[in-house]
């Protein structure tokens, strides 16, 4: 094991955990394209998916402890360690179990190899809070969806939060980009979702909206689900494009839930029969 030991918390071997931005994370000449995943299970999940490990960081009494199974499988990458004091000073360091793992980014797929041989499939329309997103990628792994893809405008899934709120999962759920450009959305990318033979469901409050139980959408052999930004939910333009429309029943007055939640019902009912609890 290569380990090394930080006495000071401004060493520039924890830069990529304490100083670089998200955005510096992902510049090349910055970051060489990097994320970080945390906790033990995370990064498992990580190396599981061939994700390569760069570094990690934990507190010396983890090295044996609960991050050997880690340490073994990243080989002879540098393991910084640090005492409690000096590792506490990076911001959100006690959310993670002790343990952070910077980790190259890889070439994204195209959307049409992610849906290739997909049924059910989430579309993201601009949902930028890292939180709502690795809550979405949870609940697509959990619930059924065989794939998420994501308007250019989204937050990046490897975004630390919204790793560590998938609990991993946004490297078990295949996922892509729809286009590059914010132009990109809704047209080029609802044509290449109708190519690929799916109907397309907006998740959406409207008089015309549909049920989500209601069979119809049960019947569709293909389908895409699509859920909009945080507070004002889908543009009239992609609800216009979609062939249905689709509501959740609520009762209490109640006319919306959080985008998360909202996902996690809607995963739950159309992707019911593609899975089966452990």
């Amino acid at each position: 094991m290569n380990i090394i030991e930080i006495t000071d918390f401004h060493s520039p071997e924890l830069d990529v955990y304490a100083r670089l931005t998200e955005r510096e994370l992902r510049h090349p000449q910055k970051g060489t394209g990097l994320f970080i995943a945390e906790s033990p299970n995370v990064i498992e999940r990580a190396l599981d998916a061939g994700f390569i490990p760069v570094s990690l960081l934990m507190e010396k009494k983890h090295i044996e402890g609960q991050a050997a199974h880690v340490v073994a499988r990243c080989g002879d990458v540098p393991v910084y360690t640090a005492s409690l004091e000096v590792l506490t000073q990076l911001t959100g360091f006690a959310l993670t179990r002790g343990v952070l793992c910077a980790m190259q980014r890889r070439s994204l797929p195209e959307a049409e190899k992610v849906c290739s041989s997909a049924r059910r499939i989430v579309v993201l329309e601009n949902v930028m809070n890292p939180t709502n997103i690795g809550a979405i990628f949870r609940s697509a792994a959990a619930l059924g969806m065989d794939a998420v893809l994501l308007t250019p405008a989204c937050c990046d899934p490897l975004y630390r939060r919204a790793v560590r709120v998938s609990m991993g999962t946004v490297f078990q759920i295949p996922w892509a980009y729809l286009g590059e450009e914010v132009s990109d959305w809704p047209e080029p990318g609802l044509s290449v979702l109708h190519s690929l033979g799916f109907a397309t469901a907006a998740m959406a409050l409207r008089d015309d909206s549909i049920s989500v139980d209601d069979p119809c959408l049960a019947a569709e052999e293909k389908l895409a689900i699509i859920l909009g930004t945080e507070g004002d939910g889908l543009a009239s333009s992609t609800i216009a494009s979609c062939e249905y429309t689709v509501r959740i029943p609520m009762s209490h007055g109640v006319d919306s839930l959080n985008v998360a939640a909202a996902s996690a019902v809607a995963f739950w009912q159309l992707g019911k029969g593609r899975y089966k609890a452990d």
